[in-house]
């Protein structure tokens, strides 16, 4: 062997040593992941870009490192640990309670819950984040979303090693797992045990849980094949419960923003395991029985600006239909192209808010608490699907709470969530 030779060896070796006591590992070429709803390429393409030093990059990477660290000293979390089960009694149960309803009297021995309860629209009870599993499911799809595309774009074993914790422990291990179904949601005390709006809980957020699995079956650390097979049953479980039960089929009837919010979460898990003509037929309906029916024709979505936080449901509902949006792009339907009957489509619902989202002007419906940056991603998504007018938008768009991080997860997520 030539000096040369032993010395590329002995960089190698080096390099690979710097790697392990370091916790990266790096990639050459990273793996292109089977994404339902982000882009797996152009994560790919991102990913190649950091790894040569790109500039443009970094901020976003601190971005998301920072939240990425906040996790790792908290969770897992888990349904068990609830204080008292759901009406059902089974502990493995998800159980929240309607965020907008109210007791009407003091508590009592004889009347614990404080009943009847009336629904005050946008005003959120704040006993809703106590006693259920609520705000746990939100700590559980968020950390492991942040810690797997932290783990993808910088190599650090503990990012993918915490999210495997805590997916396991949420949704894999027999004493703390979830059973795969959404009987309890959004129940309201002495009235009902559960109900079928209470399927969003988990809509825009669990998606999100989908593409960061895809992320760490690209080779994380830790993160097994029992672990895929695990979550693939799980997968297809929860899909058939959201298909099969009475309060999926109800939600799917709905005519406002939970039935486009359903049809995005059994589009991307359709895709997600391996059923390709379900998620394409899914998101071809979409176009008209979600955008023709819902959007306007001037952009704006009349539902939702009857609500007394307008201004938060308008961006909610295009969260939902940009990622169908998202996800149509796997499975060859270009929903951005459609035009409904009067106009109606996608990039008139974006240029809708574009006044208020940059600041050029207020907006002029109700809005209890008004949060310009809760556009931000669908303008993103709109700008990058052509929007000529939302592309001229994006240098005055107001950047979400920890930065914004759309060059790395290119996918619209409701930023002034109301879950507490």
């Amino acid at each position: 062997m030539s000096a040369v030779s032993r010395l590329g060896v002995v960089l190698t070796a080096l390099a690979a040593l710097v790697a392990f006591t370091t916790g990266t590992a790096a990639q050459a070429t990273p793996e292109t992941p089977h994404t339902a709803v982000l882009d797996g390429t152009r994560l790919q393409q991102t990913k190649l870009r950091l790894d040569r030093g790109d500039r443009e990059l970094r901020a976003a990477v601190r971005a998301l490192r920072a939240r990425a660290d906040n996790w790792l000293d908290q969770g897992p979390w888990t349904v068990v640990d609830k204080p008292r089960p759901a009406p059902g009694g089974d502990v493995h149960d998800y159980l929240s309670q309607a965020p907008y309803w109210w007791p009407t009297t003091p508590p009592t021995a004889d009347n614990p819950w404080g009943c009847p309860y009336v629904q005050r629209d946008g005003e959120r009870n704040p006993e809703v984040d106590s006693g259920t599993d609520r705000q746990d499911v939100e700590k559980t799809f968020d950390s492991v979303y942040d810690l797997s595309l932290a783990w993808y774009y910088t190599g650090e074993r503990r990012y993918a090693r915490k999210a495997g914790q805590v997916l396991r422990t949420w949704f894999l291990a027999p004493a703390t797992r979830m059973n795969p179904n959404l009987d309890h949601a959004q129940f309201i005390p002495c009235r009902f045990d559960g109900r079928a709006i209470g399927i969003v809980d988990f809509s825009q957020s669990f998606t999100s849980v989908l593409d960061a699995l895809a992320l760490l079956d690209t080779g994380a650390p830790g993160w097994t094949r029992s672990d895929r097979a695990g979550m693939a049953k799980w997968n297809r479980d929860f899909l058939g419960w959201l298909r099969t039960s009475d309060f999926g089929k109800e939600e799917a009837a709905a005519t406002n923003n939970h039935g486009t919010f359903y049809d995005m979460q059994l589009a991307a898990l359709a895709y997600a395991t391996g059923d390709r003509e379900l998620a394409r037929r899914t998101v071809l309906g979409v176009r008209s029985t979600r955008i023709a029916a819902q959007i306007a024709a001037d952009g704006s979505q009349p539902q939702e600006l009857t609500r007394t936080r307008s201004w938060h449901y308008s961006t909610f509902a295009l969260v939902a239909h940009t990622r169908l949006a998202a996800i149509g792009r796997h499975v060859g339907v270009d929903l951005w192209a459609y035009q409904g009957p009067a106009g109606q489509s996608l990039f008139r619902a974006v240029d809708y808010l574009l006044p208020a989202a940059t600041g050029a002007a207020a907006w002029p419906h109700p809005e209890l608490g008004f949060l310009r940056y809760a556009a931000t991603d669908v303008v993103h998504a709109a700008a990058d699907a052509g929007d000529a007018r939302a592309r001229r938008a994006v240098r005055s768009l107001e950047a979400p709470p920890g930065g914004d991080l759309w060059a790395l997860r290119p996918a619209a997520e409701q930023l002034d969530s109301l879950a507490g």
